[in-house]
């Protein structure tokens, strides 16, 4: 006896049915391996990164950390090598520039002493004479009754030396003095060398101790020639001190 169903009407299956349909659907797709397939390589995956994929990520990590390790370990002695150098560096300069200015320190100072001693050298005015007339010797050779200076023994020509660091106050004609030259000394004192054949320096014109200022002659009031030198506390006539105690003051062996 068969039953049908009314046209146009159709039930939901009951939950049996459902339940039976879902149930041979999952032994359909069992038996055709669909869920094997679909199953299979999700497992092999997983399987894959457990055995072998998470070790080589830990593996890769370490590499990495150790290569970043390793470069900033060679940064670093870079840097600290660098700053060495650098510490190096300003320290050598640093060297340097004291040795400069003790070099520096060094110069003035024996430029200064060079100085001292330039200034307090004295020479003779002819190097190796001597004293022919000495100071204060009286006669009627001279207008002031005696003589003012000394002479020192010298042939016409003789090279004439300053005695001393100065300056030229006079140069020229000097009535009886003849060729006349006038020296202020560094220390504020005059000389006179007089009766030159010629003369080599000019007012104003420094000069150094056993520079040459002219030649000796026999030139104004004289007798023959030779070199007439004055020891002054001025430039003018009259201010004479003992030049032979002025020389020997200032060392020189007269």
């Amino acid at each position: 006896m068969a039953f049908t169903c009314g046209p146009g009407k159709h039930r939901r299956p009951s939950r049996v049915k459902r339940t039976t349909s879902n149930a041979v659907g999952v032994a359909a797709l069992t038996t055709t391996g669909v869920i094997g397939t679909l199953a299979a390589p999700a497992f092999a995956a997983d399987s894959s990164v457990e055995q072998t994929g998470l070790t080589q990520a830990i593996t890769i990590g370490d590499s990495v950390a150790a290569q970043i390790d390793a470069q900033a370990a060679a940064q670093q002695r870079a840097a600290d090598e660098a700053a060495a150098r650098e510490k190096a560096e300003q320290a050598a300069r640093k060297r340097a520039v004291e040795e400069a200015r003790k070099e520096r320190a060094a110069k003035e100072r024996a430029a200064r002493a060079a100085e001292r001693k330039r200034l307090n050298t004295f020479v003779l005015p002819i190097p190796g004479s001597y004293v022919s007339t000495g100071y204060k010797a009286g006669g009627s050779l001279w207008s002031s009754g005696s003589h003012t200076g000394v002479d020192f023994h010298a042939a016409s020509g003789t090279p004439v030396h300053a005695v001393g660091s100065g300056t030229v106050v006079t140069a020229g004609w000097g009535g009886a003095y003849g060729n006349q030259i006038v020296l202020r000394m560094h220390d504020g004192t005059y000389t006179m060398y007089g009766h030159l054949s010629s003369i080599g320096v000019a007012v104003g014109q420094t000069v150094t101790p056993g520079g040459v200022l002219g030649l000796s002659g026999a030139t104004g009031n004289t007798t023959g020639p030779h070199l007439h030198f004055e020891a002054r506390t001025t430039a003018e006539y009259g201010s004479d001190i003992d030049p032979v105690a002025y020389l020997r003051s200032h060392g020189v062996n007269v």
